[in-house]
C-alpha cells in the first residue's frame, strides 16, 4: 500500500540531511511503528509520505501511484491535536469532508459515526479548550478517519498526553484499527507502544536517518495491552530496540 523508495531528504541553507535513502514498505492494513532518536527525520518522513513536502531524492508510493501532493486517501494525525479552536468538536470532525465538498447528507452521517466511533457522543458542541488532552486527540483521530482514508499517518499523537491516558488511547486506537482496519506508519519515540501497537517495527539510525533495521513484532492479534507486556517476546523486543537506540543515541554524542 505504501511503498518509500530511497528518500532523502535535506534544510536549510546548509542543507542539513534529515533523511539518507529511506526505504519501507508497507503492506495494506499493516501497522508500522517508526522509532528512532530524536532528529532522525521520523516527522519528515511522514511528511514526505503526506504530500506535504517533496523529497529531494527518491520516491514514494500509495497504491501505486507516485505522491507528489497531498491526496484524500492519505490522513495525518498530529502530535499536538492540530484542533481549530475556534470550533466545535463536530465542525473539527467534519472540517476534511467539508475540504472535500461532501454532501451535507454524507456529511452529517459521517460525523455522527465516528463520533460514536471514537467515543465523544454528548460532546459535539464543545471546543477543544473544553477537552481533556485525551479527548482532544479523540476529536483529532476522528476527523482522520472521517474521511475514510486507507492510509493513516501517526505522528506521535499520544506523545503529550500523561502515562495513564497514553495507555487508554493505545487501547482505543487498538479497538478502532480492528474495526476498520487502516494501513498505518505510526510514528513513536516510546518502545513500549511500538511493540503493542506494530505488526513491524522500524529502527531508523540518527540523523540522518536511515532505516537501520525492521523487526516483526510476532504477537498474535487482538492484543492485550497488559498481556503482551508480561510475554516473554515483548521484552526481548524492548531490550533490542533499547540496545539499538541506546548505540545511535550515544554514538550521535561523540561518547
Amino acid at each position: 500500500m505504501v511503498a518509500i523508495k530511497q528518500v532523502s531528504k535535506s534544510f536549510g541553507a546548509s542543507r542539513t540531511e534529515a533523511l539518507q535513502a529511506c526505504t519501507l514498505d508497507v503492506p495494506a492494513h499493516e501497522i508500522l511503528c517508526v522509532i528512532g532518536p530524536s532528529g532522525c527525520g521520523k516527522t519528515t518522513l511522514l511528511r514526505i509520505v503526506d504530500g506535504l513536502i517533496r523529497a529531494d531524492r527518491g520516491q514514494v508510493f500509495v497504491n501505486q501511484t507516485e505522491v507528489t501532493a497531498p491526496r484524500p486517501d492519505v490522513a495525518m494525525v498530529f502530535q499536538h491535536f492540530g484542533l481549530l479552536p475556534w470550533k466545535t468538536v463536530y465542525d473539527n470532525v467534519a472540517y476534511g469532508l467539508r475540504v472535500q465538498g461532501r454532501a451535507d447528507a454524507d456529511l452529517a452521517d459521517a460525523v455522527s459515526r465516528y463520533i460514536d466511533l471514537i467515543g465523544l457522543r454528548g460532546f459535539e458542541k464543545n471546543y477543544p479548550y473544553q477537552l481533556s488532552g485525551g479527548m482532544q486527540q479523540r476529536v483529532g483521530l476522528a476527523r482522520a478517519l472521517a474521511v475514510n482514508p486507507e492510509v493513516l499517518l501517526m505522528d506521535e499523537p499520544f506523545g503529550s498526553l500523561d502515562a495513564q491516558t497514553r495507555e487508554l488511547m493505545q487501547e482505543e486506537l487498538l479497538r478502532v484499527w480492528r474495526s476498520q482496519p487502516k494501513t498505518m506508519l505510526f510514528v513513536t519515540h516510546s518502545i513500549d507502544e511500538a511493540v503493542i501497537l506494530g505488526d513491524r517495527v522500524a529502527l531508523m539510525t540518527r540523523r540522518p536517518g536511515r532505516v537501520k533495521e525492521i523487526l516483526e513484532v510476532g504477537i498474535a492479534r487482538p492484543r492485550d495491552p497488559e498481556t503482551v507486556r508480561r510475554s516473554t517476546r515483548y521484552l526481548e523486543l524492548r531490550e533490542h530496540i533499547w540496545h539499538q537506540l541506546k548505540v545511535e543515541v550515544v554514538g550521535g554524542n561523540g561518547q
